[in-house]
């Protein structure tokens, strides 16, 4: 069997101005990166009247190691809706160098379906990430320089909040003291780096709408206090105009294809846990102008990535989605119901039943707490049973959901056609319950304050049965609340694995209490982070990284990378 790379490897892609033109972008918005990747400039929006089209949502239940394959199918749903004939568009999230050295190789669909060049888009691809590590740490060198020359703001050192980052997973950096060697050296203090896709910088470049809109954004960043608790930002270091010329190229959406030949953007976003884990606004916006249909996906399941498109990204922009994919497999729902990643071919009906609440779970937050309609596709194994299947079905009718079962791994667009078709439906119909675009709601109100924010995403969402608060969590929320930040919608971090905040609580828990150990505003983006849990910002390298297993010959073939 072919690996992920050796099938992307083996095709022969479109030039990418023949995509372009297909899907209706006029040459002078395109911008070559090669012969299979372009920019496209962010005017095509500002200057051509459009219609938006349907926004579909792809989620899934909480990831396990058996794996789920959302990127995968969001990828194989696109192309199975333009075997229908459908005017369809892709947007997606870059994948970061970081991750992708780091912890489980490319992350661009696999099979047949996936998003190439599969090489480029894994790693450097048009250059994204290094234009917002750049912005990032020109922000943390001003704010240096600032205290080196004399401290004017009076910036109190212990409390700088900004962290410089870099795009790979290094747990030296974490923590780390800078400005030693005297006077000459700047002033010693202590300090960190976080990955570059959980950088406040990230989320911003994901939520801006316009060039201005994104300089005004940044100049919101706070990066740190005063000796008397009043917030220091960007703005007041004149920093928000440099970083803007260095973002200015990369905010324009990167355009690339399908296997099959439909028109796809990758643009930013990895990261749900703390930087909203979402694509750009820009993309998705480009994608709605450009097709009737745009497939998009949240990072991570529908308790983490969807719950921040939906109550930040859709709050904060005005998008409201037509239809919500759940995606899962029979292996993942095994394994929460208790099965080891080995047993995982057998059949194991008790085991399955006892997994599938997780599933449900997500399905109701989507149908009852956010009131959309949804879809279940079933990422199909040749393992799966007729019995396990049914089981799956059965249980999602009685929440009057479908399920689509989906091949699109090994079939490309011909195996999701069952999931394009029920999607169809919802996007234009709506459920048998009458949710569509127009009854969709946040899991809670704006005019709450933040701690009954958070509360709200842990008893509704997460079926948590309160939230706790750390001292300095508690004291940081009025602290907060007091300088006014209060309107802000909350960006929780948590484990992506499991709906509390501890990891090995599998399938939906019951029983348990969310802890806040910390909060921080990103101004910029629009949010207020609630840390819960053992949350990394900069992940490390483990026994065995993904980099042992790529490499590169000497024609510059890659080999490993999926």
């Amino acid at each position: 069997m072919q690996s992920d790379i050796e099938i992307a490897q083996a095709a022969q892609p479109q030039r990418i101005d023949a995509i372009a033109e297909k899907a209706g972008i006029d040459d002078k918005y395109l911008e070559m990166y090669g012969k299979y990747k372009a920019k496209v400039d962010y005017n095509l929006l500002r200057e051509n009247e459009h219609t938006p089209g349907k926004l579909v949502l792809v989620t899934a239940i909480n990831p396990t190691p058996a794996g789920e394959g959302k990127t995968t199918t969001t990828v194989g749903l696109a192309d199975a809706l333009a075997k229908r004939g459908k005017n369809v568009m892709v947007a997606l999230r870059e994948p970061s160098l970081g991750p992708v050295f780091g912890i489980k190789g490319g992350a661009a669909g696999g099979g047949y379906s996936q998003v190439v060049p599969m090489e480029d888009i894994n790693l450097h691809f048009t250059g994204d990430f290094h234009a917002i590590g750049a912005a990032n740490n020109l922000l943390a060198a001003m704010l240096d320089a600032h205290i080196h020359n004399g401290n004017q703001l009076g910036i109190d050192v212990r409390k700088i909040t900004w962290k410089r980052v870099v795009d790979m997973n290094d747990r030296q950096l974490r923590n780390i003291v800078d400005g030693l060697g005297g006077k000459a050296n700047g002033v010693p203090r202590e300090d960190g780096f976080d990955i570059t896709v959980a950088s406040e910088v990230m989320a911003i470049f994901c939520l801006a709408t316009s060039i201005t809109d994104l300089k005004e954004r940044l100049g919101r960043i706070v990066v740190g206090y005063t000796f008397d608790d009043q917030p220091v930002t960007a703005h007041d270091l004149h920093a928000e105009g440099a970083m803007a010329a260095l973002l200015k190229d990369a905010l324009k959406p990167n355009l690339v294809q399908t296997l099959e030949g439909t028109p796809a953007f990758i643009h930013g976003g990895p990261f749900a846990n703390i930087a909203h884990g979402c694509n750009s606004i820009m993309a998705t916006q480009m994608a709605l102008a450009l097709g009737d249909y745009a497939i998009t996906e949240a990072g991570f399941g529908a308790d983490l990535g969807a719950e921040k498109f939906l109550d930040i990204k859709c709050r904060l922009t005005g998008l409201e989605p037509d239809a919500v994919v759940v995606v899962a497999t029979v292996r993942a729902l095994k394994n929460h119901g208790g099965v080891a990643k080995d047993a995982l071919n057998e059949e194991n009906l008790e085991a399955l039943e006892a997994g599938l609440p997780n599933l449900l779970q997500h399905v109701e937050n989507i149908t009852q707490v956010f009131n959309l309609p949804c879809v279940v596709a079933i990422n199909r194994f040749p393992t799966d049973t007729e019995a396990e299947l049914k089981l799956v079905e059965d249980k999602c009718r009685e929440l009057g959901v479908n399920v689509a079962l989906s091949e699109v791994w090994a079939k490309g667009g011909e195996g999701g056609l069952a999931l394009a078709d029920e999607v169809v439906r919802l996007c234009n119909e709506g459920d048998e319950a009458g949710r569509g675009a127009d009854t969709f709601q946040f899991a809670y109100d704006g005019d709450l304050n933040l701690r009954e924010k958070i509360e709200a995403i842990a008893t509704r969402v997460y079926r948590a049965d309160g939230v706790d608060f750390d001292a300095k969590a508690a004291k940081e929320l009025a602290k907060l609340e007091k300088l006014g930040f209060g309107d802000m919608p909350v960006c929780m971090a948590k484990t992506q694995y499991s709906f509390s905040d501890d990891q090995k609580k599998l399938g939906a828990p019951r029983g348990f209490r969310i802890t806040v150990r910390d909060v921080k505003v990103s101004a910029g983006a629009g949010f207020v982070v609630a840390l819960t849990g053992n949350i990394m910002t900069m992940p490390g390298l483990g026994k065995s990284p993904a980099a042992f297993k790529i490499d590169v010959d000497e024609t510059g073939k890659i080999t490993g990378l999926f």
